[in-house]
């Protein structure tokens, strides 16, 4: 077998089980959120949750990367254990963001309803505070709500709703000043879930610590993409993540470690 021909040959899936038991669930966010051993199955995809600071991406797709159809449909691409695992991610972390786009176009809840869990806080991207009060993810139910915006911006926002402030640049909220904002306010550990120019965004600021990229047995044929990049002209120039592969049901996940694909220079000092 030739070097490029190693270089081809694919590894094998690693056995991932999406419903494991109450008590394995249990010691997973034990381990996560205070420290202590992950169970062994899931010690490599869930370990970096346990940082104080740490951002995932995430979008599911079909085989031909499609987030959904040209009229906008996307419930659902994934099968039961893809969107058991969003629910799991979310469960992890402290907050959930989404961009005001997405926010109104779909009024997501943004909840824990697939696993055992409290449910994070929920967050918008909103340069321009034009977020509707009327949105699910503004319910009072316990979490805590925010909304990030520009300087300039005057959300109207129910009572209990925080606002954060930015400075926006050129390209509007950088993507490193929002996660910074919200480190600040207790929400250190992030799920960037769309819509796909907010992930992009994080993903091109290289703002995003893991990428979770979940791919459904579907072909779609035409429709919106999960990631939008500036182009590359040649191939050694893209970007390639270490990734783990595993299985969800039916599902694959791709969990990309955006950290390792980061150049030298902007990775922090090891302490």
């Amino acid at each position: 077998m030739t070097s490029r021909e190693r270089k081809c040959e694919a590894r094998p899936l690693t056995p991932y089980h999406d419903q494991p038991g109450d008590a394995e669930w249990r010691a997973i966010t034990t381990a996560c959120k205070s420290g202590g051993a992950l169970p062994g199955p899931w010690a490599a995809l869930f370990d970096p949750f346990r940082a104080a600071r740490f951002v995932v991406g995430q979008f599911g797709q079909s085989l031909d990367g499609r987030i959904a159809t040209p009229s906008g449909e996307s419930k659902y691409i994934n099968g039961e254990g893809g969107l058991a695992h969003l629910h799991r991610l979310r469960a992890l972390v402290d907050a959930v963001v989404v961009g005001v786009s997405t926010a109104v176009a779909d009024d997501p809840q943004l909840g824990v309803r697939f696993c055992e869990g409290r449910s994070p806080a929920r967050v918008v991207i909103d340069p321009n505070g034009r977020t509707p009060r009327a949105l699910q993810l503004f319910r009072e139910d316990g979490a805590r709500r925010v909304v990030v915006t520009g300087p300039d911006a005057s959300p109207d926002l129910p009572p209990g709703v925080e606002h954060l402030v930015v400075d926006a640049g050129p390209g509007g909220l950088a993507p490193a000043a929002v996660a910074d904002a919200l480190a600040a306010a207790g929400l250190g550990r992030l799920l960037i879930e769309g819509g796909a120019q907010t992930v992009s965004r994080f993903l091109a600021a290289g703002a995003l610590d893991r990428l979770h990229v979940i791919v459904a047995p579907v072909l779609i044929g035409a429709g919106p993409t999960g990631i939008a990049l500036p182009g590359v002209e040649r191939l050694a120039d893209v970007l390639r993540p270490p990734a783990g592969i595993y299985r969800l049901g039916g599902d694959v996940l791709f969990d990309c470690d955006l950290t390792a694909a980061r150049p030298a220079a902007s990775r922090p000092e090891p302490s």
